[in-house]
C-alpha cells in the first residue's frame, strides 16, 4: 500500500524513523550544556576609548589642544557612527564608536594610526602618547572588587592591587579594562616652601631642572676583559622618597642647597585629588569592564578561577572583596526562566491530556516537545547562539505551538481509527490527508519572522537570534509531526471506542459534545446574521488600530539587573576636601536602605575617568531579588527624597540595563543633545531648554553634563614689564605648573611598576589665593628673582567650563532625564519635542534623542513596517500555497482579533507596547492564523470531494476542526501564562510577551470561531462575482483544488 504523502515512508520504516529521532534527542543533549550563556544576544557596538592626561591642564586646554586633534583624526576612519568626548581638568576621554558590522580589532589598528597621526599637534609636555582601550564607558561593570586594610597605608594597597591583581585580570580575554577607582598610585612628591626658595636665591623652575637629572635608568655598557665581563651598575636611581631629601638643587656660597633645605620628600598618591571608599571605608576597587562583543558569564568566571592565586600573592593584610558581580542576576535570571520552561512543558502536556485523554494519544505529540527544543540546541551550537533571555524565551514560547502540528497530525489519524480503520491504514491516511496543512502552517509561522531575520541595526542584532531560535524549533516540530507522530500513531494508536471508559472520560467526552454542539448553534446564529458579524469583524480592525495608537510605547522593558549605578554632582566651585565630605555623606544614606548590599563610591578621574572635581561615582548593588521586597526602580525612589535632603548635593541614580545604547554615560538613563559651533550660544540655551524639560511632569531626575560655572583664578600677563625681564609666557606657565599641578618632573623605575616624582608647593599653601604673591620667577636677563605680582595681575570673578563635551567634533550638552512613574519613553519623547517647538530654538543648534531614547524613535517608524513585512510575507507564502489570492485573505482576517486582545491586555495591566511586547505580536501572526489554515484547508476540500454548498463546507469544517483548534489554542496560552505570571528574576522582560499572547489568544478564540466563517462566505461571495463580472476565478478553476489520490487521501496540487 503506497500513499501518505511526506510521511509515508516514515511510516512504512519505524526503526529507522525512531534512530533518526534518537540521533536528534543525542545530539540536543550533547549541545546543550555547551552552549554559551549570556544575558541576551550579542548588541554591543564595536567601541573603542581613547585616553589623554596633562596633569593640571584646564578643561579648555585638554579640549582644544588634546580632544580637537584627536577627533580630527578619528574623523577620517571609515565605518565611524559617533564621536563623544569630555574635557575635564588634566584629562580627556574620547569615545569612538563603530558601526555593527565592523570588526573591533581592525577598528582599534585604525585608531592607533590616528593617534600617531596626531601626535605631532598634541602637547610637548604630555606625560605619555594617548591611549585605547575597546571598551564602552557607558556599560555597567561585570565586576566590582574592593581592596581595603586596617593596618597599610593607601598607597602600599594600590601598589599592591595595581600590580598584582589588576595587571593580571587586565590579561584576561574578554576584559576590556580594569579601573582603580580611588586611584592612590605611590609616588615621590617634592613639596616645596616658596619661602624658603627665594631666600636661596632659587625658582621653582630651578628646582624642576635639577629634578629632572636627579634619576635616571640608562644603559651604561660592560667591560669585557680577556678573562672576564663585567656589566656596569650604578646608583643613578632614586627608588626611595626619603633619599629624595639629599638631591642637591644648587650651590650658594659654595655650599649646597638640598632638597630638604627647601621642602621636603614625602611618599603619597600620585594624584591627591582622588578617594574612594567600598561600604564606607576608605579603600580603593577596581571596576571591570568587558569587551564588546564579549560573553559576560565566561568572562566573569575566568576571573573568578584567578582571583584566588591572585590573592595569595598579595600580603594578607589587605582584605579583598566582591562588590557587585553582575552575572549573579544573570543566572538568576537564566535558572528562573528554565524553570519557567519546564512549568510550560507540564501544563501543555496537561492540556493534550484533558483533551485527548488517553495516554498513548498523549505521549505521542508530547514527545515533539522535547525533540523540538533539544534538536534546536542542536542547531544553535554550530551558528555560536547563547543562552540567553531572548533564546530562552523562543523556547519557551515555542512548547504552546510545537505540539499544535502534532496534534494537529494526530487527531486527523484519530478520526480514522474512530471510524473503523486500522491504525497503519489510518496513519497512512490521515497524514496524507493532513500533511499539506502542517506543511502550510510551519511555513507561514516561520514566514512571519522572516521581517526579523531581514533588519538592521540594533533592533535587528536584538530580535535576529529569537527569530533564527524561533525558527529552528518550529522546523523541527515539523518534521517531527511528519515522521515520527504518524509513524508512532501507526503503532500504538487504539480506538477509544472499543475501550472500557471510567466515569471521568465519559463525563468529559459529553462536555466536549456539548460544547461542539453549543458552537454549531451559535454558528448557526452568526452566519444567519452575517452582515453584523462582518460589522463586529471590521470593527475589530478599527479598535486594534485606534488601541495602536493609543497605548503607551516603550523601547525596552525596564530591567532590575540588581546594580544601580549613579552620578554624585555638588557646586562647581566645591573643594575637594569638601567633595570627599559630600560624597560620604550621600554614600550614608544610600547605605542605610535595607536593600542595599554594598556600595562602592569614588571621587576624582579613577574608576571610569572624565569625572570634574565636582564629580563622582556611585555604584550600588543590591540584595538578590529573593531577599528583597523592593525592584531597582522602587530603590531609587525611595533614595531620592532621603538624598534631596543633603545640601549642596545631589545623586542622580539609574537602574543598569542590559540593552544600552550609546557610548556617553551620563547621570540618568534616557539622554537628550545639543549641538552647535557656537560654544556662547550653546551656553545661553541649554539652560533654558534644561529648565522647561524640569518642569515636565513626564521627566524626572533631569539633569545636565554642562558646568560653565568653574570658579577660576584668572592672570593678566603685562606682556611689555615681563618682557623687560626677559620672561615669556612659557617660563610663567611653567612656573605656575611647578606650584599647583601637580607636575610629574621624574619617573624612576622598579621590576614591576614605574612611578612619578610630583613637584608641588607645600600643600597648605595650596588652597590659598594669596600664594600667588609668593610665587617668584627668575629672570632670564639678570638672574634675579622677580615677584610674579610684578608683571601680572589676576582675579577670581571670570567662571570657565569644569567640562567641556564634544560630540562630532562640535562642543554639545547633553541633558539626562528618568521617567517619571507610570510615564512611558514615548509620552516622554512626545512632550520633549513639544517643549522643544514651544521654545523656538535657533536654527543653528541642532537638538537630538541620545542612547536609548534615539534607539526608540528609529524602533518606534519600524513597527508599522515590520508588522505590515510579516503580513505581506504571510499573504504571499499562503498565496503561493493555495494558488489564491482570496483565501489568504480569509486566513488572514484572524489577526485582527488577536492584536486587539494583546494590545487591550497590555493597556488593562499598565505594561507599555515595547519591544518586546512587539515579539509577541509578531508571533500571534503566526499562531492565529494556523486556526484560519484549519477551517480554510478543510472547506476547500469538503466543497471539492463532497460537492458541499461554501456555507455547508465551512460550517462542516468549523464543527470539524473545533476541537484541535481549541486544544492547540488552549495548549498555546498555557505556554504563555507562565511568562506572565512569573515574578522572578528577570520576569520583567517576559512579562509584556506573556500578556500580549495570552491576551491576543483569548480575545482571537472567541471571535475567530464566528468571524472566518463569515469572512470566507463573503470572500466566497465576492469571488463568485468577479466570475460573472470579468470571468476571473482562479481559485475554483486553476491548481488550487487538492486531487484525490488512489488511496483517497487529499494531497495539495501540485
Amino acid at each position: 500500500m503506497k500513499g501518505g504523502g511526506i510521511s509515508g515512508p516514515f511510516i512504512r520504516h519505524p526503526i529507522a524513523t525512531s534512530l533518526l529521532m534518537i540521533g536528534i534527542l543525542f545530539v540536543g543533549l550533547v549541545a546543550y550544556p555547551k552552549l554559551p550563556v549570556a544575558p541576551l544576544p550579542q548588541v554591543d557596538f564595536p567601541t573603542i576609548q581613547v585616553s589623554g592626561n596633562l596633569p593640571g591642564a584646564s578643561p579648555e586646554t585638554m579640549a582644544s589642544s588634546v580632544a580637537q586633534p584627536l577627533e580630527r583624526q578619528f574623523a577620517q576612519i571609515p565605518g565611524v557612527s559617533q564621536i563623544t568626548s569630555t574635557s575635564t581638568l588634566g584629562s580627556s576621554q574620547i569615545t569612538v564608536q563603530f558601526d555593527l558590522d565592523r570588526d573591533i580589532d581592525s577598528a582599534a589598528n585604525d585608531i592607533q594610526a590616528a593617534i600617531n597621526a596626531a601626535g605631532g599637534q598634541l602637547p610637548e609636555d604630555l606625560p605619555s602618547p594617548p591611549t585605547y582601550r575597546k571598551v564602552n564607558p557607558a556599560d555597567s561593570p561585570i565586576l566590582l572588587l574592593a581592596a581595603t586594610s586596617d593596618t597599610l597605608p593607601l598607597t602600599e594597597v594600590d601598589d599592591n592591587v595595581d600590580t598584582k591583581l589588576a595587571q593580571q585580570i587586565s590579561q584576561i580575554a574578554g576584559v576590556a579594562q580594569v579601573f582603580i577607582g580611588g586611584e592612590q598610585k605611590p609616588a615621590t612628591r617634592i613639596q616645596i616652601d616658596p619661602a624658603k626658595l627665594v631666600s636661596k636665591g632659587l625658582s621653582l623652575e630651578d628646582v624642576r631642572t635639577q629634578l629632572t637629572m636627579a634619576t635616571v635608568n640608562s644603559a651604561k655598557g660592560s667591560i669585557d676583559g680577556s678573562a672576564r665581563s663585567y656589566t656596569i651598575y650604578a646608583n643613578d636611581q632614586l627608588t626611595k622618597s626619603q633619599d629624595w631629601n639629599d638631591v642637591v638643587i644648587a650651590y650658594r656660597n659654595g655650599g649646597p642647597i638640598r632638597v630638604r633645605d627647601i621642602g621636603q620628600a614625602v611618599r603619597g598618591p600620585e594624584d591627591a585629588k582622588k578617594a574612594a571608599w567600598a561600604n564606607g571605608k576608605r579603600g580603593v576597587f577596581l571596576v571591570i569592564f568587558k569587551q564588546p562583543r564579549a560573553n559576560v558569564i565566561d568572562t566573569v568566571d575566568k576571573i573568578k578561577a584567578e582571583l584566588p592565586k591572585l590573592e595569595a600573592s598579595i600580603p594578607s593584610a589587605i582584605q579583598i572583596s566582591v562588590l557587585s558581580d553582575r552575572t549573579e542576576t544573570i543566572r538568576a535570571s537564566l535558572h528562573d526562566v528554565q524553570f519557567t520552561l519546564l512549568i510550560t512543558i507540564a501544563l501543555v502536556v496537561m492540556v493534550i491530556f484533558l483533551f485527548l485523554r488517553s495516554l498513548w494519544a498523549t505521549i505521542i505529540p508530547s514527545i515533539a516537545v522535547p525533540l523540538a527544543l533539544l534538536g534546536a540546541c542542536a542547531l544553535m551550537w554550530p551558528v555560536g547562539y547563547t543562552l540567553d533571555n531572548l533564546s530562552l524565551m523562543a523556547l519557551t514560547i515555542s512548547v504552546g505551538f510545537v505540539v499544535d502540528d502534532a496534534i494537529v497530525m494526530l487527531e486527523n489519524i484519530t478520526r480514522y481509527v474512530e471510524q473503523g480503520e486500522k491504525p497503519f491504514d489510518a496513519a497512512i491516511k490521515g497524514a496524507g490527508e493532513i500533511g499539506f496543512t502542517i506543511l502550510a502552517i510551519s511555513i507561514s509561522l516561520v514566514a512571519v519572522l522572516i521581517p526579523f531575520l531581514l533588519m538592521g541595526g540594533i533592533i535587528g542584532r536584538l530580535f535576529r537570534e529569537f527569530a533564527v531560535v524561533l525558527t529552528m524549533t518550529i522546523l523541527v516540530s515539523g518534521v517531527v509531526s511528519l515522521t515520527l507522530t504518524p509513524m508512532m500513531a501507526s503503532k500504538f494508536l487504539v480506538s477509544e471506542k472499543e475501550a472500557k471508559h471510567g466515569r471521568l472520560y465519559r463525563w468529559s467526552e459529553n462536555l466536549f459534545e456539548r460544547l461542539v454542539k453549543a458552537y454549531g448553534r451559535a454558528l448557526d446564529v452568526v452566519l444567519r446574521f452575517r452582515f453584523i458579524t462582518l460589522c463586529v469583524f471590521l470593527a475589530t480592525i478599527v479598535a486594534t488600530g485606534f488601541l495602536y495608537v493609543k497605548i503607551p510605547k516603550g523601547f525596552f522593558p525596564q530591567q532590575d539587573t540588581g546594580l544601580i549605578s549613579g552620578k554624585s554632582e555638588a557646586a562647581q566651585d566645591i573643594s575637594f576636601a569638601a567633595m570627599m565630605a559630600k560624597q560620604q555623606e550621600l554614600g550614608a544614606i544610600v547605605q542605610k536602605d535595607p536593600d542595599v548590599a554594598s556600595i562602592a563610591m569614588n571621587i576624582g578621574s579613577g574608576g571610569g575617568g572624565g569625572s570634574a572635581l565636582n564629580g563622582g561615582s556611585v555604584y550600588i548593588t543590591l540584595k538578590p531579588r529573593d531577599e528583597r521586597k523592593s525592584t531597582a526602580e522602587e530603590v531609587i525612589a525611595r533614595l531620592r527624597p532621603q538624598l534631596d535632603k543633603v545640601q549642596g548635593a545631589r545623586l542622580f541614580l539609574q537602574a543598569a540595563q542590559d540593552v544600552r545604547v550609546g557610548s556617553r554615560s551620563s547621570r540618568t538613563q534616557y539622554q537628550y543633545t545639543l549641538q552647535g559651533p557656537d560654544f556662547a550660544e550653546l551656553n545661553q540655551w541649554a539652560p533654558k531648554i534644561l529648565d522647561k524639560l524640569k518642569s515636565l511632569p513626564e521627566l524626572t531626575d533631569v539633569a545636565t553634563d554642562q558646568q560653565t560655572e568653574g570658579t577660576t583664578l584668572t592672570l593678566t600677563i603685562n606682556r611689555e614689564k615681563a618682557s623687560r625681564y626677559g620672561i615669556k609666557p612659557q617660563l610663567i606657565d611653567d612656573t605656575l605648573y611647578d606650584a599647583f599641578g601637580q607636575r610629574q618632573v621624574a619617573q624612576y623605575f622598579t621590576q614591576t611598576n614605574s612611578y612619578h616624582v610630583v613637584l608641588e608647593i607645600l600643600p597648605a599653601l595650596q588652597g590659598e589665593v594669596g600664594t600667588l604673591d609668593k610665587i617668584y620667577v627668575t629672570s632670564p636677563t639678570t638672574g634675579s628673582q622677580v615677584p610674579l605680582s610684578t608683571f601680572a595681575q589676576w582675579t577670581t570673578d571670570p567662571i570657565q567650563p569644569l567640562s567641556i563635551s564634544h560630540q562630532g567634533q562640535f562642543p554639545a550638552i547633553t541633558i539626562s532625564f528618568n521617567l517619571a512613574p507610570n510615564v512611558s519613553l514615548g509620552n516622554a519623547t512626545k512632550a520633549i519635542d513639544k517643549a522643544q517647538a514651544d521654545l523656538r530654538i535657533p536654527p543653528s543648534l541642532t537638538t537630538s534623542f541620545q542612547g536609548n531614547a534615539q534607539a526608540f524613535q528609529q524602533s518606534l517608524s519600524t513597527i508599522p513596517l515590520l508588522i505590515l513585512g510579516a503580513l505581506v510575507v504571510v499573504y504571499l507564502i499562503l498565496g503561493i500555497l493555495y494558488e489564491s489570492y482570496i483565501h489568504p485573505i480569509t486566513i488572514l482576517s484572524t489577526l485582527p482579533s488577536a492584536g486587539l486582545g494583546a494590545l487591550a491586555t497590555l493597556m488593562l495591566f499598565g505594561f507599555e507596547f515595547s519591544l518586546i511586547a512587539l515579539i509577541g505580536v509578531i508571533l500571534l501572526i503566526g499562531i492565529v492564523k494556523k486556526n484560519g489554515i484549519m477551517l480554510v484547508d478543510f472547506a476547500i476540500t469538503a466543497e471539492k470531494e463532497q460537492d458541499l454548498s461554501p456555507e455547508e463546507a465551512i460550517k462542516q469544517a468549523s464543527l470539524l476542526r473545533f476541537r484541535p483548534i481549541l486544544m492547540t489554542t488552549m495548549a498555546a496560552i498555557l505556554g504563555g501564562v507562565p511568562l506572565m505570571l512569573g515574578h522572578g528574576t528577570g520576569s520583567e522582560i517576559r512579562q509584556p510577551l506573556g500578556y500580549s499572547m495570552v491576551g491576543g489568544l483569548i480575545v482571537s478564540q472567541a471571535l475567530t470561531l464566528f468571524t472566518t466563517p463569515v469572512v470566507y462566505l463573503y470572500l466566497d461571495g465576492l469571488s463568485t462575482w468577479l466570475a460573472k463580472v470579468y470571468g476571473w476565478r482562479p481559485e475554483r478553476e486553476e491548481k488550487k483544488e487538492p486531487r484525490v489520490a488512489s488511496e483517497g487521501a487529499a494531497v495539495p496540487a501540485e
